[in-house]
């Protein structure tokens, strides 16, 4: 038997909506919204005794010796702010927040910037680098990092579906509707009822932030 899974969130297409193959493309995974594309096929099979790894995982790290650019710095000073206010730490959040903006202030407006780049880079994260980043975590150990890793994939998995979804549509996307950000893990939800919990992190929906336009 094949069963159609949610590759953002886990939920699994029972049928309620009639047969997979007669879904219309546009529709969407009723928990988090993912596009049907995001779902993928997984046929029941007996459970297989894996054999353990052997050997160690070796791969080609990329330099990445070079100065960050501002915008990563902002980037970069952001997250450690809200790693400070999880910590309950609002000297230390206050000032990596005010760093972010700096950084944010003095970022050099991109050239010919396209939606089309950000796809090509997720595509990468998405085939290569999570791919890689997995096998180094499994072969450590590192529970950690598989769950972030885990998060990090599925969050990316629905970007690229907002923005796959904003060229197509453009701002008719969120007209008239609300798009909310996790603050735990970054998931997007476009809509106006926002589901109980995080699809990825499963922590409650008050920990969501209404994105207001700038």
């Amino acid at each position: 038997m094949t069963k159609y899974v949610c590759k953002v969130c886990g939920y699994i297409y029972d049928g309620s909506d009639g047969a997979w193959e007669d879904l219309a493309e546009s529709w969407e995974c009723p928990l988090c919204g993912a596009p049907k594309s995001e779902f993928e096929a997984v046929r029941e099979t007996p459970a297989e005794t894996q054999p353990a790894p052997q050997g160690q995982v070796r791969v080609e790290l990329a330099d990445n010796s070079g100065d960050l650019s501002s915008l990563e710095m902002s980037a970069l000073c952001s997250n450690l702010a809200r790693g400070f206010e999880k910590q309950y730490r609002p000297e230390e959040a206050e000032a990596f927040r005010e760093l972010a903006a700096y950084f944010k202030s003095v970022t050099v407006p991109a050239v010919n910037p396209a939606y089309s780049q950000m796809l090509d880079l997720l595509e990468i994260d998405l085939n290569e680098d999570f791919p890689v980043a997995h096998n180094i975590a499994e072969e450590a150990g590192d529970r950690g990092a598989l769950r972030a890793l885990t998060w990090t994939e599925k969050v990316s998995r629905i970007v690229k579906s907002a923005i796959s979804r904003y060229e197509k549509e453009g701002p008719a996307l969120i007209e008239d509707t609300n798009v909310y950000v996790c603050t735990i893990c970054g998931f997007i939800y476009i809509g106006d009822n926002l589901p109980e919990v995080c699809p990825v992190c499963k922590v409650p929906n008050w920990k969501f932030e209404m994105v207001e336009a700038s």
